[in-house]
């Protein structure tokens, strides 16, 4: 049997089988996990979803900003997006059996029997891996429940941006949502931080201001025992100084490539982008 870890799907399908193809994966014996984001952008989050839940047992799924956000829209929260492409996911026969499916899944899951972890973007340096352990399923149990339109609602927002400040239920939640889906860079005393996408080398810190941002990984002391595989970040394209973390968000949907990694042996598998990006 073999672990394989993929980045963000984001609607492209084709790109995602044929990468499967390449390492001659089996669904009755190997594990795929997906870092998040299997939907929007890419040509095909119908098709990417249906596969993926056929899989049962051998995915292991983490939810992804992509994914929540379009659970709000299903519940009429948002609306759709033209550039995420849903339409057809949307208007499929089996969107209620796809999106009650999606919305079962976690934010945060173990590596087979490793003490290494997978999340969308990473795990907020404020957390020991306790901390998130306890978040992640507090916020799974909100979001499967009878109530899941609700906690959704209240999702959206910046703050609080400091876990110290979480102090009711729906602020945990969505600093835990925050953490999980969206996060990339924090301030130097590690409040989250939104606004910025780009690679840290392109980063020019303030002094002056001691306005310092840093990548949530450079402040993390979890990650220094324990592995941590994640997506969301495309402009870091797989690549990162820190030996304990795996970035596997490599840009498909933009027309860079799709990542898969080989967890027994780490060895990366890529299959480049099949089509133009989308505008």
């Amino acid at each position: 049997m073999s672990i394989y870890l993929v980045g963000d799907i984001q609607g492209c399908y084709s790109e995602l089988t044929a990468l499967l193809k390449q390492v001659s994966f089996n669904s009755k014996v190997d594990q795929l996990y997906v870092a998040g984001d299997l939907v929007a952008r890419g040509p095909d989050s119908l098709a990417t979803l249906r596969f993926i839940k056929s899989l049962n047992d051998s995915a292991k799924v983490v939810l992804g900003n992509h994914d929540l956000h379009l659970l709000a829209v299903y519940a009429g929260i948002k609306k759709v997006k033209k550039q995420d492409r849903l339409n057809a996911l949307l208007d499929a026969d089996d969107v209620d059996e796809l999106i009650n499916w999606l919305a079962q899944q976690p934010l945060l899951q173990k590596i087979g029997n490793d003490s290494a972890y997978m999340s969308h973007a990473g795990i907020s340096p404020q957390w020991t891996l306790a901390q998130a352990i306890e978040q992640a399923n507090f916020a799974q149990q909100r979001l499967s429940s009878s109530n899941r339109n609700a906690w959704l609602s209240s999702m959206y927002g910046e703050k609080p941006n400091d876990w110290k400040d979480a102090k009711s239920e729906i602020e945990k939640f969505r600093y835990t949502i925050n953490s999980f889906t969206r996060m990339r860079y924090c301030y130097r005393n590690k409040n989250l931080e939104f606004e910025n996408k780009s690679a840290p080398s392109t980063i020019h810190n303030n002094q002056q201001s001691n306005i310092t941002l840093l990548p949530w990984f450079e402040l993390s002391s979890t990650i220094n025992e324990t592995p941590w595989v994640f997506g969301h970040w495309a402009a870091l394209m797989g690549e990162c100084s820190h030996q304990n973390i795996y970035p596997l968000d490599t840009g498909c949907v933009w027309g860079n490539h799709l990542t898969l990694l080989r967890w027994h042996d780490k060895k990366l598998f890529t299959e480049p982008a099949h089509k133009a990006p989308s505008k």
